[in-house]
């Protein structure tokens, strides 16, 4: 039973964040210690996820950081033997590190592509594997596959970035359906517009910010906090009945299609 004082009942729980060191990963991050987690958080920024962590012990919280590239199966392998000496049994992985290279399928390089593939695809499949072992002995746990509405709408001139996140959903449904009866969870969600650092540049130019507000029913742009809240509940025993399911955190975005059709009259974006 859960108590109303752990109300997500992650209270001393291991939570594994990959690409923490910033942007979403390191608002999740953030998130889970406030509620008592014990959070590994891993980026290929080894000294930036050990600024978060020593951030968060400061803050009385349990935090350990952890270089790790997901693209490589020793680094994973490496990273889950340490989560396991240092914190203990795996109970919830965000799986959250992402990689974009610019270019159009016509003359993207198979390099760029394959690059983008092996963190945002096989990357959460070797971390999945890695720190789902503890998860599948104790019959208890959550995946939670942090994907885009990129993966559900294509993005052009975003080379493999689409069908990454594409294959993320699909994926993280298979694991629901593959790893259920071993007691797992696996969700995603799937966020839209996020102000992160990546993109901080963008909303320097006057009157940006308003125009990709505007196109949304929230009538603003989602920050990495919004992220967040979504997957500490997926991680949480709260969501216990929740598995294999997608849900997009956008502002409604995805339902303005027929909004943003001219119709003198009848619509204004503002």
């Amino acid at each position: 039973m859960i108590s109303d004082q752990d109300w997500l009942g992650l209270q001393g729980r291991v939570c594994v964040v990959t690409g923490a060191a910033s942007g979403i990963g390191a608002a999740v991050a953030r998130s889970l210690a406030a509620v008592g987690a014990r959070v590994a958080l891993l980026d290929r920024d080894a000294a930036g996820a050990e600024q978060g962590a020593a951030a968060l012990r400061a803050e009385g919280a349990v935090a350990l950081a952890v270089g790790c590239d997901i693209g490589s199966e020793a680094s994973v392998a490496a990273a889950a033997q340490q989560v396991q000496a240092e914190l203990g049994d795996c109970h919830a992985l965000i799986n959250n590190a992402g990689l974009l290279r610019s270019g159009n399928l016509a003359d993207v390089s198979l390099e760029d592509w394959n690059a983008v593939l092996s963190v945002n695809l096989t990357g959460y499949l070797l971390c999945a594997r890695a720190f789902a072992e503890p998860m599948r002995r104790n019959g208890l746990g959550s995946i939670v596959n942090v994907a885009s509405i990129s993966g559900l709408f294509p993005q052009t001139g975003s080379g493999a970035y689409s069908a990454s996140k594409a294959g993320v959903l699909l994926m993280s449904r298979q694991l629901a359906v593959e790893w259920g009866p071993q007691g797992l969870r696996s969700n995603a969600i799937c966020p839209g517009m996020i102000r992160t650092a990546l993109s901080a540049r963008f909303y320097e130019e006057p009157g940006f910010e308003a125009k990709r507000a505007a196109v949304t029913a929230s009538r603003r742009v989602g920050e990495p906090q919004d992220i967040a809240d979504v997957a500490l509940f997926l991680a949480s025993p709260r969501s216990a009945y929740v598995n294999a399911a997608e849900i997009v955190v956008d502002g409604g975005m995805s339902s303005m299609l027929m909004d943003m059709v001219p119709r003198p009259g009848f619509n204004k974006l503002a």
